[in-house]
Formats: structure tokens, C-alpha cells, sequence
């Protein structure tokens, strides 16, 4: 190494040994903060407030040896709290990190021994298959060839248009008999398009994937003495950069290549996707935990901590990210903005949102800085962003999450007041008419596409337990099953678990047929999650984060097993997207002004809905005049739902545009008359009396 000993500080050029290779140093500039290329070299920026000392480390990719480590000068290579330096002369792919000195006590936690990766890095080295054990030195990695990418256009799809698909890249295809050359891969995902692009969803949402270590989980299945993975990975460690293991190799700059062709081949079909990402806390944990880059870099910083300097724990996973800072809020903005120009990702779910509407010491803000960063950044304007509008510590904002027009939100209302229904609670149609019609009662000045509608999703039951489990069984997963909601508003229909009870079979049926029919024929945007439409089963666990196996992995065998319930699917999904009554912008207006309502009120007799507490059934029409899209029209759409553990006889009302009814869905049938094909249904009168037996659900379609 030369010049690395002399005592002064090198002014502004001077030169370093890198390997056979001499690195020219400068001072650089103080932003982009991260590693860019420049076209006289790499510069290196680095955001640190209260750090004494900074020193650049160099190293090959793969290799733990350091090959160059540079002092950064606080007089000539730092300005604000910027540190910073430009190095030319370095290989086309390097990995590099920190080592950072400051003071101890209050609240900081600087550690010189430690080398920490870029917040910034794009991707990390030293990428490991799936589940290796071992310590690799991971490092931060640069390739010039990352920042040489164009991506395929985005498919812009409208939100009133969007079928949401939630899924584990990992879990999609890893089981053998998803029959894909590159099983747990994004390549492997990619080999799936045809599938889902035939099902008619339009966005996959992906648990998360940025990288994080599925080793981290601290429990063992007592059943089999086998340690258990952070499978979900809801822990990040570095969040610009794809999860090395889910790709074919896992090394050097090959996870982010492969993600960025896996985003181009959705597009290339005219689906988006929305990434699931954790801004809410890092896996530094605690107070016990691993130092990766913020503890080290500013901890004081980065982390709510107390008067005490001990860490806020918002996330119920021992710290929480300080969003209400500006400079964390520029950061999650930072790789926010680089997933969409970079990567081409279409949009984001927030894990936990609601972390966003504290402040730094944990308080609950009215108008949180960092929502309206997000809100309204100008790169990020055009894509979706998605709130879990609640946190671990009791904040609940469904309907209230202070992101103005530019969010929309999980619905949890929606999934517990359908669940309700269906499993036969009495006093639910007025909350459920309410949920049908797009939670007016929640999103009050905004509209229906505020709310990200569903029925299950990765965190609790599958479709298929929800009918078949009347409590939670997480004893696999080593807390003992003190782990998981225990509010799941499930009901078996009559048998805890597997059997071969037909009876108890063909209510099952009806009733996931229910759930799916009306979540596709609610206003909002619906979202399913994935292997819900041919039925996979978890065994009632409802909280699989940790279980790397075929608890959680995709069954692509139930695709022939369950073909019934996958057609009833595929066919409600084209459905809604035939009938833009089911997509408005719009909340109903009831008929104000004087002119007719969108939507007319029945119960088992015409114009007379009954919403009392006894009341387990109610029935609507849509009219298909009164689209709230200039010059769309559409069929009348009358759907009937009994929700009671008795038949019930409806009187047809007349369509609103007084057509002829033909009949489109009857849940209490097999398949394949269920569903029909377009104008393929029966003739329904009106007038007539038509029974929908108990648990059950007809929609009528008009004539064109």
C-alpha cells in the first residue's frame, strides 16, 4: 500500500495499491450518496453524521481480503455530513465497505472492527445458495454493467383495472412439481408467466426481496428436531439489493441481472410488479443484535432510541427505522427511486406503514414527513403505493393512513367483516353491503380504489384452512402455537382439519367459492393470494414465516386436483374484467341529484333489503348504465348471497335497464355449472322465485 502510513492528510490526489493495480485518489464529490460510476471513476459517498474517522475498504468480489483500505481526510474528504472520495482505476467489478470510528454513549454504537455495507449497494458479494450455513464476508458490490440497463416500458395498468397475485418467489416454484428448470428462482418465477398470465391477474406482488438471511431464525420444529428458516424474510439487511439466493447464481452481479430480467419478462406480458418492502426496521435487531451498516454507520441516526439511547421497538422486532429523520427519509426515497428506474418495479407495498406516523421518539404525527416525501416525489408519482396501515404497537389507520389520494391500503375490515359473513354471524350484511361497496364508511373523500380488498394473504390462513379450521395449529413452528392471530373469523364447516366427510367436503367448496365470488365482485381492488385458486393448504398454520418446506411451497399437483375451483376462479377473475360496473372509480352516489341509483337494495323480496341483527342475507343490483367511466356501458349485475344456515327463496327484481337475466354464478352447484361461459347461462325470470340453498351465492348477468 503507499502513502497509506503518511501522518498528514494526502491533499486531494494520490495513489493506492489495489492488487498489480495503482488506484488514483481525489477528493470527489459529496453526492449521489453511494458507489457511482463516474467517467473518471468510481465515487464514493457516504452519509455519517457523528463518525470521527471513515476508511474505505477495497476487495475483490468473493475474496475477504482487503486489498486497498483508504483513509477519508474529515477536512478534504468530507463536507457537511457527507464523506467522500473519487478512486480511478479500479477493476469493472469490486466489492467495497466502511470501517467507521465515533464516540461511545448516548445512543451511538460505532465499531472500527466491523466493516459495513453501503446503505446504497445495488447488490452484495459473496451470495450464498439458499439455506448455506456459514459466514461469508459480504461486502458491497459494484459492476459497471448494472448501470448500463434499459429496461421494457412499464404496462401502466389503471388501479380500477388491477387483480393483485401476492406470492414468495422462493415458495412459487421450488417444489418439483412446479416443473420449471430453475425451481426458487426469479428466473423460475419468470418460466410461470403463461400460467398466471391465463389466470387474468394483472400485478404480482412479491414478499420481500430484498436480501436477508434466512438463517436467522432462532426456533426448531419440535416434531423434528430440524432448525427452521426466516422463510418469509421479513428482516432486511440491505434493501436496494435483490436477494442473492433467489437466484441461479448467486454471485457477483448475477441476482440483480436476473431480477431485472424477470421484472422485463412481467412486462413483456403486461403485468406489473409491486415489491413487499420492510421500512420499518433492519435485521440489526436489539439491543444483542448483528451489525450490518446502520448500526455502525449512525445508529443515533438511523434508530428511534429513548431518552436512554435504547431502541423504540414500533416493529415488534426489536428496533424501528427513523423515517421521521430527513435524512432516512431521503434514503427510503433513494432506493425507493432506484427499484423503479433501475429495476422497472411498478410498485410498493409498506410493511407495517404505520411505523411512518411516528416520530422520533414514537409518537403518533398527524401529517408524518415521510408519507408526504413518498407521496410526492416526482420519479416515484406514476407508481403504486400500498400501505399496511398498521404497526406492533397498536397504531391502526385502516381508512385514516395519512397518504392522501396517492395510497391505498390493506383492508383488514374487508377480509374479517367477509370472513363473518360467510361463516354465518348474524348482524353482518350492513357492514358487509358496506365492504361490497368499497368501504365507503373507511374511505370517506377518497374512493373504492383506496382499498386493497382480500380475503387471505401470506399472514394467516390459506383459502382452503379458512374452511377447514376452526383454530390455528402453529405447533411446528417451536413457539408452542403461541405464535399467529387467533382472531381468524374461520369456521371448519364441521371437521377440524382433513376429512372425508362429503357433506362437509361440498360445504367447504361452496363456501371458498363464496369468499372468491365476492371478493371479485366487490368494488376496490382485489387481491389474491397465491395458490388460493387451486386450494393449497398450510395444515392450519397461519403464521409460516418460518417454514421452508411444504407447509408453504406451492402444490402444482392441486392444479389438476382442484381444476374445479381453479376454472370457478380464472372465469370470476374474467368476469370482473368483462364488467367495468365491478371497477369504479368512484364511490355509489344513491341516486343524488335526482337521477337513479347505481346500485338498488333487495332482499329475498324486491327493493327490500334487510340489514337487521337477524338478518343473514342480502341481495343488489348494479346498473350497467351508470358506469362512472364517460361513455361506458355495461350489463345490469344482480347478485344474491345467503349467508344462513337455511335455504332462502329470492324474487327476481327486474333489471335496471329492464333486460332479460340470464344467470352467470351459482355457488351451491359443481363445477362446471358454477360458472358459465358469457350469455351461456339459463334464462332467469323476473318474478320468479329462485332458491339459493344455504352458504350460497347466484349472480345474474342482463342480456347485452
Amino acid at each position: 500500500m503507499l502513502h497509506d502510513d503518511h501522518p498528514a492528510p494526502f491533499p486531494f490526489l494520490t495513489e493506492f495499491r489495489y492488487g498489480e493495480r495503482i488506484l488514483t485518489v481525489s477528493r470527489g464529490n459529496p453526492t449521489p450518496p453511494g458507489a457511482i460510476l463516474m467517467p473518471n471513476g468510481v465515487n464514493f459517498a457516504l452519509i455519517c453524521r457523528h463518525g470521527t474517522a471513515v476508511r474505505l475498504v477495497l476487495s475483490e468480489p468473493c475474496d475477504g481480503k482487503t486489498l486497498a483500505e483508504i483513509p477519508l481526510d474529515d477536512r478534504y474528504n468530507r463536507t457537511g455530513d457527507h464523506w467522500h472520495i473519487r478512486v480511478s482505476g479500479l477493476p469493472e467489478e469490486f466489492c467495497y465497505g466502511y470501517r467507521i470510528e465515533g464516540p461511545e454513549g448516548n445512543g451511538h454504537r460505532f465499531d472500527a472492527s466491523k466493516i459495513l455495507l453501503d446503505p446504497y449497494a445495488r447488490a452484495l458479494s459473496c451470495g450464498r445458495a439458499w439455506g448455506e450455513g456459514g459466514d461469508p464476508p459480504r461486502r458491497s458490490l459494484l459492476n459497471e454493467a448494472m448501470m448500463e440497463r434499459e429496461g421494457v416500458l412499464n404496462p401502466r395498468i389503471p388501479l380500477e383495472d388491477t387483480i393483485i397475485y401476492e406470492l414468495h418467489v422462493r415458495g412459487f416454484t421450488i417444489d418439483p412439481t412446479s416443473g420449471v428448470r430453475h425451481p426458487g428462482t426469479y428466473a423460475g418465477l419468470a418460466e410461470k408467466i403463461d400460467y398466471l398470465e391465463w389466470l387474468g391477474i394483472t400485478a404480482v406482488e412479491l414478499l420481500p426481496v430484498d436480501e436477508f438471511d434466512e438463517n436467522d431464525c432462532p426456533f426448531v420444529n419440535p416434531f423434528t428436531g430440524e432448525s427452521l428458516k426466516n422463510y418469509w424474510g421479513y428482516n432486511p439487511i440491505s434493501f436496494g439489493a435483490p436477494k442473492s439466493a433467489y437466484a441461479i447464481s448467486p454471485e457477483r452481479s448475477e441476482p440483480w441481472d436476473e431480477f431485472c430480467g424477470m421484472v422485463d419478462a412481467f412486462h413483456r406480458r403486461g403485468i406489473e410488479v409491486i415489491l413487499d418492502i420492510v421500512f420499518n426496521h433492519t435485521a440489526e435487531g436489539g439491543d444483542d443484535g448483528d451489525t450490518y451498516n446502520f448500526r455502525g454507520l449512525d445508529n443515533s441516526l438511523y434508530y428511534m432510541l429513548d431518552g436512554r439511547g435504547r431502541y423504540l421497538n414500533y416493529s415488534g422486532c426489536g428496533n424501528t427505522f427513523n423515517s421521521d429523520h430527513p435524512v432516512v427519509r431521503d434514503y427510503i426515497v433513494s432506493c425507493l427511486r432506484n427499484w423503479v428506474a433501475e429495476a422497472g418495479v411498478d410498485g410498493f407495498r409498506f410493511d407495517l406503514a404505520s411505523v411512518f406516523g411516528r416520530d422520533r421518539r414514537g409518537n403518533v404525527v398527524v401529517n408524518p414527513p415521510a408519507v408526504n416525501r413518498i407521496s410526492e416525489d416526482s420519479l416515484l408519482y406514476g407508481t403504486k403505493l400500498i400501505a399496511e396501515p398498521w404497526d406492533a404497537a397498536g397504531l391502526y389507520q385502516v381508512g385514516t393512513f395519512p397518504g392522501g389520494d396517492r395510497w391505498a391500503d390493506w383492508n383488514g375490515r374487508y377480509r374479517d367483516d367477509v370472513r363473518r359473513f360467510w361463516r354465518g354471524e348474524s348482524g353482518m350484511t350492513s357492514a358487509l353491503a358496506t365492504r361490497i361497496c368499497g368501504s365507503d364508511d373507511l374511505f370517506t373523500g377518497r374512493g373504492p380504489l383506496h382499498s386493497i380488498n382480500f380475503i387471505c394473504c401470506h399472514d394467516g390462513f390459506s383459502l382452503h384452512d379458512l374452511v377447514s379450521y376452526n383454530l390455528k395449529h402453529n405447533e411446528a413452528n417451536g413457539e408452542g402455537n403461541r405464535d399467529g392471530n387467533d382472531a381468524n373469523f374461520s369456521w371448519n364447516c364441521g371437521v377440524e382439519g382433513p376429512t372425508e366427510d362429503a357433506e362437509v367436503l361440498a360445504l367447504r367448496a361452496r363456501q371458498v367459492r363464496n369468499l372468491m365470488a365476492t371478493l371479485l365482485v366487490s368494488q376496490g381492488v382485489p387481491m389474491i393470494l397465491g395458490g388460493d385458486e387451486f386450494l393449497r393448504s398450510q395444515g392450519g398454520n397461519n403464521n409460516a414465516w418460518c417454514q421452508d418446506n411444504r407447509t408453504s411451497w406451492i402444490d402444482w399437483m392441486l392444479r389438476e386436483r382442484n381444476s374445479g375451483f381453479l376454472r370457478f376462479v380464472q372465469k370470476m377473475i374474467a368476469f370482473r374484467k368483462a364488467h367495468p360496473c365491478l371497477r369504479r372509480r368512484s364511490f355509489f352516489k344513491g341516486g343524488a341529484g335526482g337521477s337513479p341509483p347505481e346500485i338498488l337494495w333487495h332482499g329475498t323480496e324486491p327493493a327490500h333489503p334487510d340489514f337487521s341483527e337477524a338478518s343473514r342475507a342480502i341481495a343488489f343490483a348494479l346498473d350497467g348504465r351508470r358506469c362512472d367511466r364517460p361513455g361506458v356501458v355495461d350489463q345490469d349485475v344482480y347478485v344474491a348471497m345467503n349467508g344462513g344456515d337455511l335455504p332462502l327463496s329470492f324474487r327476481i327484481p327486474a333489471s335496471p335497464s329492464g333486460r332479460a337475466w340470464r344467470r352467470a354464478v351459482d355457488t351451491s352447484l359443481e363445477p362446471p355449472h358454477d360458472i358459465e361461459d358469457p350469455g351461456c347461462g339459463p334464462i332467469v325470470l323476473v318474478g320468479q322465485v329462485h332458491e339459493v340453498p344455504h352458504r350460497a351465492m347466484l349472480i345474474l348477468v342482463s342480456e347485452p
